[in-house]
């Protein structure tokens, strides 16, 4: 009977002492997927958080450029203004000087004094 017990002991023993191991180790198995479950969501963020960076460069980066090429335009065209105005401003001066040359042979030529015209045709 004692031999008996002491095995029926003995073999409860060793099923608590196993179930306990188990629950053990299950315990270990869920923290370590909570632990890695955390890691990989703290990589995520890590991720989202250099992506988001990223993007906020390059966005920065394509406003610098767009505003940089809209100066270069408007540097261009106040050019091209400047260009037409000193265009039309020598097209003036020449008009001018044309004219004035004109009336400096009008006048040396005499002919400055305006005379009736003659007609000689036959009626």
């Amino acid at each position: 009977m004692e031999i008996q017990r002491r095995i029926d002991e003995g073999r409860k023993k060793l099923v608590e002492d196993v179930a306990a191991q188990l629950e053990k180790e299950k315990e270990a198995a869920l923290s370590e997927a909570r632990q890695k479950e955390e890691q990989a969501r703290r990589e995520r963020e890590e991720l989202d958080r250099m992506l988001e960076e990223n993007r906020r460069r390059v966005e920065e980066s394509q406003r610098r450029e767009a505003l940089e090429q809209q100066r270069k335009e408007e540097e261009r065209y106040r050019e091209l203004e400047l260009l037409q105005r000193q265009k039309e401003e020598a097209m003036r001066r020449k008009k001018l000087e044309e004219e004035e040359e004109r009336a400096n042979q009008m006048k040396l030529l005499g002919k400055n004094k305006t005379r009736p015209k003659l007609s000689f045709a036959l009626k």
